[in-house]
């Protein structure tokens, strides 16, 4: 009798997609982590840093006006009409701006992700009411809803923070609904609900992981729009006023003598582009590296 040829092995179920960090590489993506690091931790340090007032005018009656850089001086950066330090300044407006644009993200992304993963999963009654919801945030130009909202509240870094987050609500509910409808079908889906698990721990242990990797790459970008749209509201003067500095306040305190002095708007404009461009860059490696037809199921 002919040998029986042995059973082919059971193929194993596709495994779940778990939140990793990326590795770093490319020499574009070191310097802007380089960069990003750098302005964190002088936000962070800067009150401890030997600089020349930067808040307080009172403070600085007695510093020249309008002080041209100079790298190894007093003020590296130079000062301002008002003979405030630009460089501190700088670093005091990166603590408003990160601030703005990390706590309006994380209010964005906890809003706007629970309504996304409800709409996605569930489906139905609960899609379309969020739907409603976020086309009627999106149909209001960001800029405008900016206005008002800011106009309704007092510009504390607070209700500014709170207005950056309500405007990106709808980007993250679209965000993690389309991915929570992708990932609701799935097998792993399947099998914990046949287990019996509940709707929601599967949304919660089955679901939720698979999407925080699209949604933290997402964040980095989004950190540069509220980072910007922060200055936007300062450049107008709708958002901290001075002598508060930030870097949008700062650029419109110096245009009336920029082409007397240039650097008065030059520096924090400078620092606001590499910060920015820094931002999108980290967003945009982040998002190749968890690529979702490039990531092992």
């Amino acid at each position: 009798m002919a040998d029986l040829a042995p059973a082919p092995a059971p193929t194993a179920a596709p495994a779940r997609r778990r939140f990793r960090l990326p590795r770093i590489s490319g020499l574009g993506t070191v310097l802007a982590l380089a960069w990003l690091g750098v302005v964190i931790l002088g936000a962070i340090v800067v009150d401890w840093l030997p600089l020349a007032e930067a808040r307080d005018p009172s403070l600085a009656l007695l510093n020249p006006s309008n002080q041209a850089p100079e790298l190894f001086s007093e003020f590296p950066l130079g000062t301002d009409s008002q003979g405030l330090d630009i460089l501190g300044g700088l670093l005091y407006g990166a603590r408003v701006s990160l601030v703005v644009g990390v706590g309006g993200v994380i209010i964005g992304a906890l809003i706007g992700g629970a309504l996304g993963l409800v709409a996605g999963y569930k489906g139905g009654w609960a899609d379309r009411i969020v739907s409603v919801l976020t086309d009627t945030l999106l149909a209001f130009p960001s800029l405008v809803l900016l206005i008002a909202l800011v106009t309704v509240l007092n510009p504390t870094l607070p209700n500014v923070t709170l207005a950056l987050g309500v405007m990106v609500t709808p980007s993250y509910a679209r965000l993690v609904r389309a991915n929570a409808m992708s990932f609701a079908q799935r097998e792993f889906v399947t099998a914990a609900r046949s287990l019996g698990a509940g709707e929601i721990r599967i949304m919660l242990r089955e679901v939720t992981p698979n999407i925080l990797q699209a949604v933290f790459s997402y964040s980095f970008m989004m950190i540069a729009v509220l980072i910007v749209a922060e200055a936007s509201l300062s450049y107008l003067g709708l958002s901290i006023p001075r002598p508060e500095p930030t870097w949008g306040n700062m650029i419109a305190a110096g245009q009336s003598d920029f082409q007397t002095y240039p650097f008065l708007v030059g520096v924090p404009g400078v620092v606001l582009f590499l910060t920015v461009l820094s931002l999108n860059q980290v967003g945009e490696a982040a998002g190749r590296k968890w690529n979702p037809t490039a990531a092992k199921i």
